[in-house]
């Protein structure tokens, strides 16, 4: 069984201590998850095990996650990519800040916890390869930070976030990325994920600036 996160991450150092003690509990049910999947798999393993291993009722499970597939596919640096695109020099091109805060953010997991990469990343990953529902789930939640990340790249090339150009390609760049980590995965691994993210991000060119 892997080893578990039990400090908070980088991203906790300005919260409240009720936020940090509903982060902990986020941490806890996580955690709980991958140790259960890695000893059963996952189509095995339950909410009511999941609760049972973290402490918490499976309500406190559904208030947090409001579905399973949602436990393995977010963390806490999804919410602040936005806010590292935004605080990117204005006159530094959208590819090359998104190359930046997909740098950043990875640092910043590591950083909090050197077991990351083979921990949580490559366990989410080989479960959106092989689960479909996860899979799905992923889809849906990269429509999300795609809408998210709309915003902040309007805001940098002087459009409308609901302009057809921005929301795809904004939408275009999520879903690539995504691509590009099972690709990953389905060849086990092989090679540097962040070389890859960055041969995806090659083949787009920047959106211009009106």
């Amino acid at each position: 069984m892997t080893t578990a996160r039990t400090s908070l991450p980088e991203a906790a150092r300005h919260m409240s201590l009720r936020e940090r003690k509903k982060l902990k509990t986020r941490i806890a049910i996580r955690n709980a998850t991958y140790a259960l999947i890695e000893e059963q798999g996952y189509d095995a393993t339950t909410v009511e095990q999941i609760a049972e291993r973290a402490d918490v009722s499976p309500s406190t499970v559904f208030r947090y996650f409001p579905a399973k597939e949602d436990i393995v596919l977010t963390d806490e640096y999804d919410p602040l990519a936005e806010d590292l695109l935004r605080a990117r020099p204005e006159d530094e091109s959208v590819l090359d800040s998104l190359r930046f805060i997909i740098r950043q953010s990875l640092s910043m997991a590591i950083a909090d916890d050197p077991t990351f990469a083979e921990r949580e990343m490559k366990l989410r990953l080989r479960l959106m390869a092989e689960i479909p529902a996860v899979r799905s789930r992923a889809m849906e939640s990269m429509s999300v930070t795609g809408r998210l990340m709309c915003r902040a790249i309007a805001q940098r090339t002087g459009r409308d976030e609901n302009d057809l150009e921005v929301r795809v390609y904004t939408t275009g760049l999520m879903g690539a990325l995504l691509e590009a980590a099972i690709y990953w995965t389905e060849h086990d691994y092989q090679g540097d994920l962040l070389d890859l993210l960055d041969r995806t991000l090659d083949t787009f060119k920047d959106l211009p600036r009106l």
